[in-house]
């Protein structure tokens, strides 16, 4: 899996429901399809992914998606979809024929907007010619590699499964498949990493052209093997000055930063994830996937899925594991944990438009953050200081009750 479809909201506690405003307009509606399986479980991996057994129940798993959809129409209904992402595991092991009946599945029961955004994730290990020309051709148009590294001993300590040249041919790869529009997703901060590891890392993607580079730290997640048998990382201070030295080899190349890790050249931002950061509503399903749905009245679900893929396709179980209406003291938060990853922010009408809340209802958080340096003193927009980028956790702290 890459960090693009890390975005999983949080799910926090919370009193019953207290009346507030009527949304005028419904947000934009987008659909996360989770594709559980890999050929291995990374160590770093805390995503639910679980490793491939030789025969892969495509079939099945496709059918179990749209009966899935199928339960969430209802909340939906008139509307259309802006994006897709397939996320994972590794969609990519799946078939161009399974996708497709997929997507002809979806579209039949939910139209496509226009120009929609769909995004398969891949790794360098999955790539075959043959087959991502026939993702293209089923209408995907956004690639997601998964590359992390392009050094074979990096490669080795995070467990991945393809090397360097591997990662190179497969960014040519998509091109001559037809993809114009691609994400390397790459990782610094690695075992026994320098400055000039990481640079030539960086150097390496940025040479492959690709639309848009998700460029993150590696960190030691609970649940994972890295958890429980730490690698060494770099020093705080080497970490610093790969973050200063990177950010500025990517803008001298075009690429501006316009959330916390995410980097793409002019218009090429990914729609899918900015509709996340905007608060934006995406029907999540799959194995463990997640939801947010918004209702006129000013509701707004949460959703998840049954986790483990041999439960999601036991007939016997409800692929709903459980739901949860956002309360009036969590939406600030709710809102804000996303907005403010957003480099520029968003305007400040969006979030009256999102949640049905005044703006007044952030005015104690919003003071506080200002006094402290790390929210701009800009009433048309919220908008974390490069103080508050850096210091995201605090920032937030000031908007939970």
């Amino acid at each position: 899996m890459t960090r693009e479809s890390s975005a999983s909201p949080l799910i926090f506690g919370g009193d019953a429901q207290s009346p507030r405003a009527a949304l005028p307009v419904l947000p934009p509606l987008a659909l996360y399809i989770h594709i559980p399986w890999c050929v291995r479980k990374c160590p770093y991996c805390d995503f639910n992914s679980h490793t491939a057994s030789p025969v892969l129940p495509e079939e099945e798993y496709v059918d179990a998606l749209l009966a899935d959809l199928d339960q969430d129409l209802h909340a939906v209904y008139g509307r259309e979809l802006s994006s897709i992402f397939f996320g994972g595991g590794t969609p990519s092991l799946f078939s161009a024929d399974s996708l497709g009946r997929l997507l002809k599945g979806v579209e039949q029961r939910i139209p496509f907007a226009s120009d929609i955004e769909i995004t398969l994730e891949a790794n360098p290990g999955t790539f075959e010619q043959d087959k991502f020309v026939a993702y293209r051709k089923l209408g995907i148009n956004r690639l997601s590699i998964g590359i992390q590294s392009f050094q074979q001993e990096k490669l080795e300590a995070l467990g991945r499964i393809h090397n360097g040249d591997e990662a190179v041919r497969a960014a040519g790869m998509a091109r001559q498949a037809g993809f114009d529009n691609f994400n390397l997703d790459l990782m610094h901060g690695l075992p026994n990493q320098s400055l000039d590891d990481a640079l030539a890392d960086l150097r390496t993607a940025i040479a492959l052209k690709p639309t848009h580079l998700s460029w993150y730290q590696l960190t030691l997640e609970p649940n994972t093997v890295f958890w429980n048998q730490p690698p060494t990382l770099p020093e705080d201070d080497t970490l610093w000055d790969i973050q200063e030295a990177g950010q500025a080899l990517l803008a001298e190349h075009g690429y501006v930063q316009y959330e916390v890790s995410a980097y793409a050249l002019p218009d090429r931002p990914a729609r899918h994830n900015l509709n996340y950061w905007s608060f934006g509503d995406f029907i999540g399903i799959g194995a463990g996937a997640h939801g947010k749905l918004s209702h006129p009245d000013g509701r707004i679900i949460r959703t998840w899925k049954t986790r483990l893929p041999k439960d999601y396709l036991n007939p016997a179980k409800s692929f709903q594991a459980g739901e949860k209406a956002l309360t009036n003291d969590e939406m600030p938060f709710e809102f804000l944990m996303n907005a403010l990853r957003l480099t520029e922010g968003v305007e400040s009408r969006l979030y009256p438009e999102r949640t049905g809340m005044t703006l007044e209802s952030l005015a104690e958080g919003r003071r506080e953050a200002e006094q402290s340096g790390l929210l701009q003193v800009e009433p048309s927009r919220l908008v974390a200081t490069t103080r508050g980028q850096l210091f995201l956790n605090d920032l937030l702290q000031k908007f939970l009750s």
